[in-house]
């Protein structure tokens, strides 16, 4: 009885994603909207050569809108550039600057 439970439940739970593509009815839940009268469209016209406008008026910012800007310096500092000269001044290891390898026996 219990070997007919475990199989019944892989049964069902192998054909949940099947059943879940299966194709339904193609429904339209949303019912189709009325054409809009002549004064809604004008009215529409105007009011969004209004909000153009609108957004005419509205001014360029000229300033920096940073709240931490006056904490800032005005520059950012960069990380000081490393020369060559002195990159290969530094040996890499004891033994690189001894020139020998394979050994830890001093000169």
């Amino acid at each position: 009885m219990k070997a007919f439970r475990a199989a019944a439940v892989l049964v069902l739970l192998a054909g949940a994603p099947a059943y879940a593509q299966m194709q339904t009815p193609s429904l339209n839940l949303l019912a189709d909207q009325p054409s809009k009268t002549p004064d809604q469209i004008e009215q529409e016209q105007a009011r969004d050569k209004a909000y153009k406008e609108s957004l005419k008026k509205i001014p360029d910012a000229k300033t920096s809108s940073d709240p931490w800007g006056s904490v800032r310096s005005d520059a950012p500092k960069s990380a000081p550039a490393k020369t060559v000269s002195s990159a290969a001044a530094k040996p890499k290891s004891p033994t690189a600057a001894k020139g020998k390898t394979g050994t830890n026996t001093p000169n």
